[in-house]
């Protein structure tokens, strides 16, 4: 039986890591940590068992004894601020947060001598803005990252080279471009598109505006579902100390994006573009090369990107009907990174 720590637990990865190991690990076991409780229903896994437990990772001796008591197989490191927007507004907050967390499980596993194996997730928003013939992005392309969330990513990786290199520590990594899917936030992008989509839909009009940042940016989209199922292959796997691509390596503009969610709706939209929605300093094109992750553990993408836009919309449907009396529906809820 694999035992599994997840921390960031009560996010929107998690949950579809949740759903993953329900249907293909029966009988893992699950530890979850976060600092804010899941509003997803746990009884709702059958086949694994999972125990939640709050905890703030700036604790560490918290997550030492945590992990002294679980004694996990694997853990995948989820928790962190993740809106790049968000590490505009703070960036002290988001980089002493998302960096400090991860060396205080760093820390734990070394001192305990723990043989777990840590996935350590990181962004595509390392590789900072890149000349298009330089495209698509290879683990080989030098990481230029134009936030601060960036930047603490790209400094996670270089701790973690540290401990792999410096302690032995059992890391895989990842540069995880943009993922999508059900239940997801509506602070990111496609989850806001269809979010106000429906709620123009809801008020029983066919044509309406949404309110948009710079939509001539192109982003690699990958659903959610394939995300953790490259996650619990790198986990098995992926090879001590490497970097992974996670991404479909396929890029959309936002326009396109918009495009394609109001045709699946039959809806007419324009757009308003709210300075406050663009950032100081943005990627413009992310596309990345997958061939790597796909020759060492024969990952590739299965979700078209329709079916994800589908989903995403009829996900909104739900948690938008969720207020309504007599609605049969459960939590649609939040779920954070």
């Amino acid at each position: 039986m694999d035992k599994y720590l997840i921390t960031g637990y009560a996010g929107f990865v998690s949950r579809h890591f949740l759903e993953y190991l329900d249907a293909n690990e029966p009988h893992a076991s699950v530890k979850g940590l976060d600092v804010q409780e899941p509003e997803f229903q746990q009884s709702s896994f059958k086949n694994i068992r999972v125990n939640f437990e709050k905890t703030d990772l700036l604790d560490q001796d918290r997550v030492e004894s945590i992990i002294l008591n679980f004694q996990p197989d694997f853990i995948v490191h989820l928790a962190s601020y993740s809106s790049v927007a968000f590490s505009w507004r703070e960036p002290i907050l988001s980089f002493r947060n998302n960096m400090n967390i991860y060396l205080n499980l760093l820390e734990s596993i070394r001192k305990l001598k723990a043989p777990a194996r840590i996935l350590s997730i990181g962004s595509s928003e390392e590789y900072g803005n890149v000349d298009e013939k330089n495209l698509p992005l290879t683990e080989a392309h030098i990481p230029k990252p134009l936030s601060p969330y960036a930047v603490a990513r790209v400094s996670q990786e270089m701790i973690s080279r540290v401990y792999v290199d410096g302690y032995g520590l059992d890391i895989v990594m990842t540069r995880s471009f943009n993922h999508i899917g059900p239940f997801q936030k509506d602070t990111f992008v496609v989850s806001s598109f269809a979010r106000q989509l429906v709620e123009i839909e809801k008020s029983g009009e066919k044509r309406g505006e949404l309110v948009v940042g710079d939509l001539s940016i192109v982003r690699d989209f990958t659903d959610v579902r394939d995300v953790v199922r490259a996650y619990d292959g790198l986990l098995k796997k992926g090879k001590k100390g490497e970097i992974y691509n996670v991404c479909s390596g396929v890029g959309h503009s936002l326009r396109d994006i918009i495009r394609q969610m109001s045709a699946i709706l039959n809806m007419d939209v324009s757009t308003e573009t709210d300075a406050g929605r663009i950032r100081p300093s943005d990627n413009k094109v992310i596309i990345g090369a997958n061939d790597k992750i796909m020759r060492d553990i024969g990952w590739q993408p299965e979700i078209p990107l329709q079916k994800s836009l589908e989903d995403v919309i009829n996900n909104w449907r739900l948690r938008k009907s969720v207020n309504r009396p007599g609605s049969a529906c459960g939590n649609g809820g939040r779920a954070s990174q």
